[in-house]
Order: structure tokens, then sequence, then C-alpha cells
């Protein structure tokens, strides 16, 4: 047994937790989400990883690249997708000055199918897409001379904006 004054010491220490476990907080959360900048930030790798689950995306800091960014988050399985493969693909886009979603096919639980190279979708897909393999998860940072351009896509892209989207590729349809 522990001498007294250390046995009551524990005794307070433990009180003092369950009062402070109990007690409200003065914040107006309703503690549905993570309470902390770095719970949210690991919430968010952790969606990025799971290829079974709609990604979040942080919202991007620094300066836009000028150039296409490809990342490879998850590598997939098999043959790269080619130009004039037919892709089937699930993705979540957002603009990386306001890190805002604009679209994602998660929304609709339909995957998105399209022929890649054939300017079906802006020329950053067609560049970003190609070399991905079935099952990866790839990460785009589109700049906008490549995606929308000084036009944007109203309302939901603003013109010269740059885009960021995370696409999982869930099918490829090789060329016939």
């Amino acid at each position: 047994m522990p001498p007294r004054p250390l046995r009551l010491l524990t005794l307070l220490a433990v009180a003092a937790g369950l009062l402070g476990a109990g007690c409200g907080s003065d914040d107006d959360s309703d503690g549905a989400g993570p309470d902390e900048p770095g719970e949210a930030a690991a919430e968010a790798r952790a969606t990025l990883e799971d290829t079974s689950v709609k990604p979040i995306i942080e919202k991007p800091s620094g300066s836009p690249p000028r150039r296409l960014v490809k990342e490879n988050i998850v590598k997939g399985q098999g043959r790269a997708a080619e130009a004039g493969d037919r892709v089937t693909v699930q993705y979540v886009g957002v603009s990386f000055s306001t890190g805002e979603e604009f679209d994602a096919s998660w929304n609709s639980g339909r995957p998105f199918s399209f022929r890649l190279g054939a300017g079906d979708v802006i020329p950053g897909w067609d560049k970003g897409i190609v070399g991905m393999k079935q099952g990866g998860r790839r990460k785009l940072t589109i700049p906008p001379e490549l995606a929308y351009g000084a036009e944007g896509a109203p309302p939901d892209i603003a013109p010269n904006e740059t885009l960021v989207f995370v696409v999982d590729l869930v099918k490829i349809n090789p060329r016939s």
C-alpha cells in the first residue's frame, strides 16, 4: 500500500480526471467530428489510403504548382492504363484556392467511365491517369491550362483555378 500522502494525491488526481471528463466544454461543437486540426489531418490521411471509402482532401497550402503533379497514394495491380483504354474511375475534386469540393463521383454512388486520351475529359486527367494500374489511387494537382483555363466552369470552378483530384482507377478495358 502506498504511503498515505501519495494515496491521497492519487485519489485527488483520479477525481479531477473524472470531473474533467464529465464536464462540457465552452465551444459550440456537436462532437460529431474531429476536435483538433491534427485529428482532421489524421482522418484525411486515413481516408486517402483506403480505396473503399471516399477520400477527404485537405485544403492545399502554399502556391499552386505550374505543372501537372501526379502523386501515387495506392499502387494498383496489373497493366498500366494507356491512351485509348476505356477506364472507370471514382473521384473527388476540390479547388486549390479554397479546398472546397466541387464534384465527386462518390456522391452519386456511380463511378465515371471515359476513353483515356480521347479528349472526353480535361487534359489534366488524360495526362494524369495514364500509367495508373487498376485498384490504384492517385492525387492529381492540375494547373488551369490543363483544366478549365481562363473561363473556369462557373459557378463551381473559378477562372484560372488549379484543381486537386483524388482518382481511384476502378477498371481498365483495353482498347479494342
